[in-house]
């Protein structure tokens, strides 16, 4: 990454790769026309901060390259200086995966990282948790009124009994009934439920709460915690009630956890981005990739996810496959993808979102050039379907959609602690399970939002910090997050939003 110029008031850009023929402008107001750069460029029409200007002339049909790679061909001459905005640039083709390189990286050996803990909760069952919380669950959404009523006294009239419980989660969902259970794709809601019932931060007390008539059947979610019928209770006093005392003892349990050391191969990191912008591939992503980098040295578990947002980057990813297996798995959720995508007559130039665009993302192959930063440069040593629960160390693809909820879902299914979450435009966007660390990818949200982010990776831009820097900043934030000792603004706030399971199968 070059940066141009270091006057913070002089015109600005970055060029990412020598083989670039585009660079972003750095300066927040944009630069009007005639502004001149440091290396002799000038702008010959005003550009915002974010977008790209040319670097040299590119001719009708030429390949436009940022990061090294073809993000799309020029609709028509775009002169030197001039604005290269998304109607000057043509989606290219997706990579064919059927002819993608796989598992042909071998890169050096490097020290891993020993000796380092974070502070968690030990389970029975060998799983190590990042917070200390009682779940409620409804089987069905018909109980989740019902259950939130009772989250909400429970809240009030108990947790403040048991002071080492940190939170009461009513984990509400849209599925359970209405739905085409043995179809096909009905698999991914149902092992999501059942994962995150069964996730660490709970200690195995959660309590799930079923109507008593649905299609999914609350033994399918959990057959090792204790069930409650609204319908085989007499009133709904009678429910809350019995709700009440199931509360209680689970937090009389949960009130004897204690945090204690556990090596950082206990943990497990999800990382995910959200209102990206042109900033968040340069500076962002890349401190998140070098955190993840340490954290797999480390001998963590770090899961990157959303499927398109690395589907056009996945000939750069399968060589990075440890083995053969796992660059087929890569390939395989590509595949489920473009066909679930191609059933609902979708296909991936349905994203970037409005909002990725007015922060300078032309169209999803930038995107995804941007966003498989967060992935770092560690061999990818495993592959999840939606809904899976993790099961090996290292670094992960865990197939997911790119909606935040959604992906923040999934990744609690696999088992997620912490999540690290970048963005450009800014996202309130809070997990109850996990804490969620927000990283910015301009230092403008960070001043504009200040008491939301977290970690400011826009400095990079600003030449005040290096991506090196920044990583090591996430990747001692993590470990902070996970024993308790620090938490991110939206846990401070207690914004939590509502999970969304991803249900590929039919209604009925």
């Amino acid at each position: 990454m070059s940066n141009s110029g270091n006057d913070k008031k002089a015109p600005r850009y970055i060029k990412v790769h020598p083989n670039d023929n585009v660079a972003i402008v750095v300066n927040d107001d944009g630069l009007p026309q005639g502004a001149v750069f440091p290396d002799g460029l000038t702008l010959i029409e005003a550009i915002p901060q974010g977008h790209k200007t040319a670097l040299s002339d590119i001719q009708k049909g030429e390949a436009i390259y940022r990061y090294g790679q073809v993000i799309g061909y020029a609709t028509r001459n775009i002169p030197k200086g001039s604005w290269v905005e998304e109607s000057a640039v043509i989606l290219p083709k997706a990579p064919d995966l059927d002819h993608v390189p796989i598992a042909t990286e071998k890169p050096a050996p490097v020290k891993r990282i020993e000796g380092l803990y974070f502070e968690g909760y030990k389970n029975p069952d060998g799983t190590v948790g990042s917070k200390n919380l009682l779940g409620l669950m409804p089987s069905v959404q018909c109980s989740a009124g019902v259950l939130d009523y009772a989250a909400e006294r429970i809240k009030r009239e108990l947790l403040p009994k048991y002071p080492h419980v940190e939170g009461v989660v009513a984990l509400d969902h849209d599925y359970g009934c209405g739905v085409a259970i043995n179809a096909p794709g009905a698999e991914v809601p149902i092992r999501t439920l059942k994962n995150l019932a069964s996730h660490p931060n709970f200690g195995g007390q959660m309590i799930i709460v079923s109507l008593g008539c649905e299609m999914l059947l609350p033994e399918w979610i959990s057959s090792e915690v204790n069930i409650m019928k609204l319908q085989e209770q007499k009133g709904f006093q009678a429910m809350i009630t019995r709700i009440m005392a199931m509360a209680e003892e689970r937090l009389e349990v949960l009130e004897k956890r204690r945090r204690e050391p556990c090596p950082l191969s206990d943990l497990v990191v999800g990382v995910q981005c959200g209102g990206s912008d042109a900033f968040s591939g340069v500076t962002a992503n890349p401190s998140i990739g070098y955190a993840a980098d340490l954290l797999v040295r480390a001998g963590s578990t770090v899961m990157f996810s959303e499927v398109t947002e690395v589907r056009d980057a996945i000939h750069l990813l399968t060589p990075r496959a440890a083995t053969p297996e796992i660059g087929a798995a890569l390939v395989r959720e590509m595949k489920w993808y473009d066909n679930y995508l191609a059933r609902g007559s979708a296909d991936r130039s349905a994203n970037p979102a409005p909002g990725n665009r007015k922060g300078g993302i032309a169209n999803i192959v930038e995107k995804t050039l941007g966003a498989t930063a967060k992935s770092g440069t560690s061999l990818i040593s495993g592959v999840l379907s939606p809904g899976e629960k993790v099961n090996t160390k290292g670094l992960i693809f865990a197939a997911t959609p790119a909606g935040d909820f959604v992906c923040g879902t999934l990744q609690l299914a696999a088992g997620m602690h912490v999540h690290v979450f970048s963005t450009g435009r800014g996202n309130p966007y809070g997990l109850a399970m996990a804490p969620v660390i927000k990283v910015s990818s301009r230092s403008y949200i960070a001043r504009q939002w200040p008491d939301l982010i977290d970690i400011d990776a826009g400095r990079i831009a600003e030449g005040e910090a290096t991506i090196e820097e920044v990583g090591t900043e996430i990747f001692n934030y993590i470990i902070d997050a996970a024993s308790g000792r620090r938490k991110p603004w939206v846990d401070r706030h207690g914004i939590h939003n509502s999970l969304a399971l991803f249900n590929p199968g039919p209604l009925v």
